[in-house]
Formats: structure tokens, C-alpha cells, sequence
């Protein structure tokens, strides 16, 4: 029984999907390179892969308790946990918050300013969910949500956020346009039907062009902000294989088709792993 209830908690993290947190990690470890001028060490790299976890994982609890009866009417959502009523939305909210809270608890072992940013992380993580009920390009919520651990890297590194960070958060929020428009194209049809909010409706025929514009902008905005850092040929050079990544991804997408647009997504991670390779191994 117990092993079955684990199962059902593994299957409501997206356990056997890492793209997910990833998405998340990528950047944050950019952030803390960058913040540190180097390697941030053991313990900042732990505190921000494990929460990075943690918190993403806190986050499924939430959307899914949030869209349990849009999800019903999805295909590739209608089997969650809390949408088949496998798991309770109480024991999905309770899950979320000992995850959360575990989160928190790594924050505390930083410092001040780092734990007073951790709140408004929180918040803004928790208001994505209901954003697809109000807001016609929710994924802009998401971005900045899926952007705030470089503030917080800079915040547990250098105990304040400097404009640089913000600079970089935008950068990367235009990567989260590009890559979870990708996914809303995907259910496009079944949230027509449903009457949710993306990306991928409101932008109709403009949406695989506007996808390219912000995969450009977010890599333009990052080799525009670090310029000044001296980070070598092979930063540019990992700049420029996240561009071909790009291209490729808009091969995948051009026919709109769900399987190339979903494969598209689920590569991103790779592209965010080789902007982070460049900028580490640029401050070797």
C-alpha cells in the first residue's frame, strides 16, 4: 500500500520527467557562477540544485490541485493523481508544503537577504497556477517565476541583487516564453475547449515566429549583459551552439504539429545546459 501511495507522490513531482526542474536549474547555476566569479562551492551548490528540486517540486503540487478539473478534459494530463482522484487535493497541498518548507529550510542556512527574497519566490510561484484563468499570456508569469533563482543566487552569494541580475532574469524570462509556448502548443486545441489562457492562443499564426524572437532575445540580453565579464571564445561558442539548438527547435515546431512541438520542449534543457557549460567553463 505504502508503495503505492509513493508512487502516486513520485508520479504528482513528475519524478520520471527531470526536464521540468532542469529548466529551472540551468540558469540558477549561471546565476551563482556568475555571482561568485567562479565556482560558488559545495554548499551554495547544493542549497540551490536541491532546492531548485524542491521547489519545482512544490509547484506540481500546487498546479495540479489549481487545474484538477481543466485537466480532466486534457489528454496528456487527465491521468494526473489529483485529476483521477488518486491522491486527495489535501494530501497534494500537504505534500507541496513539506516540500516548500524543506526548501525554506536550505534558504535559512544563507543569509538574510537571500531568505527575504525566498517569500516573494513563494508568491510568485503560487500566483502562476490561477494566472491561466486571468491573464492571456501566462506564460510570462511562469518566466518570471522560473527566473527568480538569479536573484536569489545573487542575493545568497553577494547578499544583495544588482541590476545585472534583473538584466539576466529578463533574458532568461524570453527563453521561458519560447519554450513554454512550445508546450502550450501542444494543448492548444484542448485548452480552446476548456477555456484556459496561453501563449500559444493568444499569439494564433504569430506563435512559432514570436517563439524564435525570444529565443534570440533571451541569448542576445545574456551576451549583452556579460560581455564586460572577459568569459572567452568558449562562452560564444556555447552561445552559438544554444543558437543552432534553436534553429532546430524551429524545425520541430514550424508544422505545429504536437509530438515535434512537445519533443521541442522537452530538449530545452539542453539548450539552458549549454549556456550554463559556456559560462562555467568561461570562468576556468
Amino acid at each position: 500500500m505504502w508503495r503505492e501511495k509513493a508512487g502516486l507522490f513520485l508520479q504528482l513531482i513528475r519524478w520520471d520527467r527531470p526536464a521540468g526542474w532542469l529548466l529551472l536549474l540551468w540558469p540558477t547555476l549561471s546565476a551563482l557562477w556568475i555571482a561568485a566569479g567562479g565556482f560558488p562551492g559545495w554548499h551554495l551548490l547544493g542549497v540551490f540544485a536541491l532546492g531548485t528540486v524542491l521547489m519545482r517540486s512544490a509547484g506540481c503540487c500546487v498546479n495540479d490541485v489549481a487545474d484538477r478539473e481543466f485537466d480532466k478534459h486534457v489528454k496528456r494530463t487527465a491521468g494526473r493523481p489529483v485529476t483521477r482522484g488518486a491522491l486527495s487535493v489535501k494530501e497534494a497541498l500537504l505534500f507541496g508544503a513539506v516540500l516548500a518548507l524543506a526548501a525554506f529550510a536550505l534558504v535559512l542556512t544563507t543569509n538574510p537577504v537571500a531568505i527575504a527574497w525566498s517569500f516573494a519566490a513563494l508568491a510568485i510561484s503560487l500566483a502562476y497556477p490561477y494566472a491561466k484563468r486571468y491573464v492571456s499570456m501566462p506564460q510570462a508569469v511562469l518566466g518570471v517565476a522560473f527566473s527568480f533563482g538569479i536573484p536569489m543566487a545573487f542575493a545568497a552569494v553577494q547578499s544583495r541583487v544588482p541590476m545585472l541580475a534583473w538584466v539576466l532574469l529578463l533574458g532568461n524570462l524570453f527563453w521561458v516564453l519560447a519554450y513554454d509556448t512550445e508546450y502550450a502548443m501542444v494543448d492548444r486545441d484542448d485548452d480552446l475547449k476548456i477555456g484556459m489562457k496561453t501563449s500559444a492562443i493568444t499569439l494564433g499564426r504569430m506563435d512559432v515566429p514570436v517563439v524564435m524572437t525570444c529565443y534570440l532575445l533571451y541569448l542576445l540580453v545574456w551576451v549583452f549583459a556579460l560581455r564586460r565579464f572577459d568569459l572567452g571564445m568558449v562562452f560564444y561558442l556555447a552561445i552559438a551552439l544554444a543558437a543552432a539548438q534553436a534553429v532546430w527547435h524551429w524545425l520541430l515546431i514550424r508544422p505545429r504539429e504536437q509530438g515535434g512541438c512537445f519533443k521541442a520542449f522537452r530538449l530545452n534543457h539542453w539548450l539552458g545546459f549549454t549556456v550554463f557549460a559556456g559560462v562555467a567553463l568561461g570562468y576556468l
